[in-house]
């Protein structure tokens, strides 16, 4: 009986220890049962490099296959979960077949990486990276460990960034005009703008600003839209008179936002919009919905 309970039991353990792990930031990452950890920060162009460590388990040899190492960038859709898209598939071969003993320990790198798409978790789709490791073992069944770490990639202040202006009205009631001071944030960027009245012949009650995400995975026929408001900003409670402007002051860095991603490998894309709402006072909404750029921009310590 012992036998067999123990048949189920890995035959060895392995580690991986990245090289510069302890010097590296560390950022917060939501696993698939909910739990958060905190794994390494990189961005396109570095080297992965470090150690992996094979320890049998008390005193039995593991006999394998072959060893080997890869690190992939992949894209998972929660309405096909389990099937993985791999846009990123790098191998580094450890270990010749043969037999493993007592603890042993290989160094891979991976050089100047290539990881343009950034780790992204969102409601239907997630994006991420792994090391894989593999022990290849025939009958026994291989024995596969992963590793994740957070990609993140930064943008230089856009070298034009005009504001917007827009117009919103009904008819012979409600003319109203808005001033964004740029089209492009940063993600700790603060949005500064202005409203104006020009005619309001309908009782307003109040006005808010919303930050909006609007995440679309698929294509054609499959195509999902997720649309949530990550922040509700109330802007004026009362009517306002004709010739007033009400001040707009946003500060996004609250705010859980991440860079606007178009098209990532024809799977997804996630977009973000300023919608401002006014209610009347028999509860009539007004909206005008204009969409932003988001970018990262590189934290100064």
């Amino acid at each position: 009986m012992n036998y067999i309970i123990g048949a189920f039991k890995p035959a060895c353990n392995i580690s991986v220890a990245f090289s510069d792990g302890k010097s590296r930031k560390q950022v917060a990452l939501k696993k698939e049962n909910g739990q958060t950890v905190m794994v390494p920060l990189f961005q396109s162009q570095e080297n992965i490099a470090g150690k992996i460590s094979v320890e049998p388990v008390s005193g039995k040899k593991v006999e394998h296959n072959g060893i080997k190492v890869e690190l992939l960038g992949q894209i998972e859709m929660y309405f096909d979960r389990g099937n993985f898209y791999d846009f990123t598939s790098l191998v580094r071969e450890l270990d010749v077949p043969g037999e493993i003993y007592e603890r042993k320990t290989f160094p891979f790198e991976f050089s100047t990486v290539e990881m343009p798409c950034e780790t992204y978790n969102g409601i239907n789709v997630r994006l991420r990276y792994v090391l894989k490791v593999t022990i290849s073992r025939g009958y026994a069944g291989s024995i596969v460990e992963y590793q994740d770490f957070v990609v993140r990639n930064y943008s230089p202040p856009p070298p034009i960034n005009n504001s917007i202006k827009m117009e919103v009205g009904i008819e012979d009631c409600l003319h109203i005009e808005f001033e964004y001071n740029k089209s492009k944030y940063h993600l700790n960027d603060v949005i500064i703008g202005k409203i104006y009245f020009l005619l309001v012949r309908i009782k307003i009650k109040n006005m808010d600003l919303e930050i909006r995400r609007r995440e679309s995975t698929g294509s054609g026929s499959n195509t999902h839209v997720e649309t949530e408001t990550l922040a509700k900003f109330e802007l004026m409670d009362g009517a306002p008179v004709r010739g007033e402007s009400i001040p707009l002051r946003l500060f996004l860095s609250p705010y859980e936002l991440t860079p606007t991603y178009r098209n990532i490998n024809n799977k997804f894309s996630v977009k973000y919009y300023l919608n401002l709402v006014l209610v009347d006072e028999e509860d009539r909404r007004y909206f005008k919905q204009q969409e932003i750029t988001m970018y990262r921009l590189e934290e100064t310590s």
